[in-house]
């Protein structure tokens, strides 16, 4: 019998690295959110129309790598490559641009492309990416690359070059293209096989070639930046303007062009040295055409893609590690106590605590050595005798104390005891922010508030009105007003 695995260029994501995918999607989630971007989430095949005509016939993608096969209705059918066809298909079809002003959307998911599998690099793969619909102000380009920026530092990533350069529009390309076909007609027998397959169809592409000697060829070949049309030198200035102001320092490459037709003007990526040959975290650029291309009115867009297996194999390189540990581990053994250890945990976890309860019911030495291996600050021990009386048991792990207490009592002690477990951690995003010391501001700058820490600011009495209260991002007036219910919840 054939042993069932994987195939080749797709892997199983495990508890043990699920942490690092967590952090990155949390992280993205709260930023794009606070940038008023909306998600959106779109099938993963679509019709192989939508990518030939959005991506382009010509390109690699379309060419080489796409999973497409025939369905029962005899449709041709491809498995997303990429996000933005899709996300602007969604656009047109659900009328999106009818409300007027600009669309911000984001989304994420898997893709899938038949490339060789290498590190960084698999044939179903994970991107987040963000699309700005509705504008050609160069101050949106602006926006998306500083939302790109904000999300990889937020991530503690430091060693990034932004790379950036103007593609042009469609006369300014077709001038350019002849330019380059021209320049390497010459030395068709010197440049690789893919390029001369791309001399006459694609010759943008050459300059992305990663032979060595087509790579020497087209470092002398012309410009781009010197077939722009006034206006979109015009565009090109003031986008590198504003990256300067945000103080966003770039590296102008006249040869970055993406491998996708539908870019125009700005095209960008985010590198890292500490990648290697897979350096690019982030990608993405200016498509003013694609909307009108698949079927809509005239609507300028930019957007990018970050690429997960890649980021994520960055984070574990630079061991960036995110916990997944409990706060808490229960132990209980007896079956009033257990029964008693599974409502007590449960409403720990409703204040915002992560409690791991031991199911086993095995003897408290084996239990106390599972709480010891599962990273937890306390261990709570519940017997029956303790369940009788309406007390617990708290052994702090890391210094061995001990302490028994009513159950009504547990939560508070747990909230305002001096271990860690009084300092907010954002699904572990680098950086913790003590609420003893914490000024609004800081406060605000928090993906979330949990329901406990959140009574805790209002009882400190630092914040003097519901509005202050409020103002710290993402608390509703109806979260405030359940937070008086929290001490009640953990004394039943």
């Amino acid at each position: 019998m054939t042993t069932l695995q994987a195939l080749r260029g797709t892997r199983d994501i495990l508890p043990t690295e699920i942490a690092y995918w967590q952090l990155v999607e949390t992280t993205a989630r709260e930023i794009l959110t606070r940038a008023s971007y909306q998600e959106i989430r779109t099938p993963i095949f679509e019709l192989t129309e939508l990518f030939q005509r959005g991506i382009g016939e010509a390109t690699d993608v379309v060419g080489k790598e796409m999973y497409t096969f025939c369905d029962r209705g005899d449709r041709s059918i491809t498995l997303r490559p990429e996000g933005t066809a899709g996300v602007v298909r969604a656009y047109i079809e659900h009328n999106l641009f009818a409300a007027g002003g600009v669309q911000r959307l984001w989304y994420t998911g898997p893709m899938f492309r038949y490339e060789r599998p290498q590190a960084g690099r698999q044939r179903q793969f994970h991107q987040i990416g963000l699309e700005l619909l509705g504008t050609d102000a160069p101050r949106a380009d602006a926006e998306v690359i500083a939302l790109a920026t904000d999300i990889l530092k937020a991530l503690g990533l430091k060693n990034l070059q932004l790379a950036i350069n103007s593609v042009g529009q469609g006369d300014d390309r077709d001038r350019y293209r002849q330019a380059l076909i021209d320049y390497f007609s010459p030395y068709q027998d010197e440049i690789d096989a893919d390029s001369r397959d791309r001399l006459t169809r694609n010759p943008l592409r050459i300059l992305d070639s990663k032979d060595e000697r087509t790579q020497a060829i087209a470092a002398n070949a012309p410009s781009i930046l010197d077939y722009l049309s006034d206006d979109s030198k015009r565009h090109f200035d003031r986008v590198c303007a504003l990256l300067e102001q945000l103080s966003i320092p770039y590296n102008l490459n006249p040869r970055l062009v993406r491998g996708l037709d539908y870019y125009t003007h700005t095209a960008f990526e985010i590198q890292s040295d500490d990648l290697g040959a897979q350096a690019t975290v982030c990608g993405g650029g200016r498509y003013d055409g694609l909307v009108e291309q698949l079927g809509g009115k005239p609507t300028p867009a930019v957007g990018w893609a970050i690429g997960l297996e890649r980021l994520i194999l960055l984070l574990q390189q630079l061991q960036q590690t995110p916990s997944n540990r409990p706060d808490c581990y229960v132990v209980s053994r007896g079956e009033h106590a257990e029964a008693q250890a599974l409502l007590l945990t449960q409403h720990l976890r409703q204040a915002n605590i992560a409690v791991e309860l031991d199911l086993s019911g095995s003897a408290f030495g084996k239990q106390f050595k599972r709480a010891a291996r599962s990273g937890a600050q306390v261990c709570l021990v519940l017997g029956d005798a303790e369940a009788a009386a309406g007390t617990i048991n708290l052994k702090w792990l890391e210094s061995g104390e001990q302490q028994t207490l009513p159950q009504s009592k547990l939560l508070d002690t747990l909230m305002n005891t001096d271990c860690s477990l009084m300092t907010y951690r954002s699904n572990d995003i680098p950086n913790t922010i003590d609420l003893n010391t914490a000024t609004l501001e800081e406060l605000k700058t928090l993906p979330k508030v949990g329901e406990v820490l959140g009574q805790r600011i209002i009882e400190s009495r630092r914040f003097n009105t519901v509005y202050d209260v409020m103002c710290v991002r993402g608390i509703s007036k109806k979260t405030i007003e359940g937070w008086g219910n929290l001490a009640r919840v953990s004394s039943n």
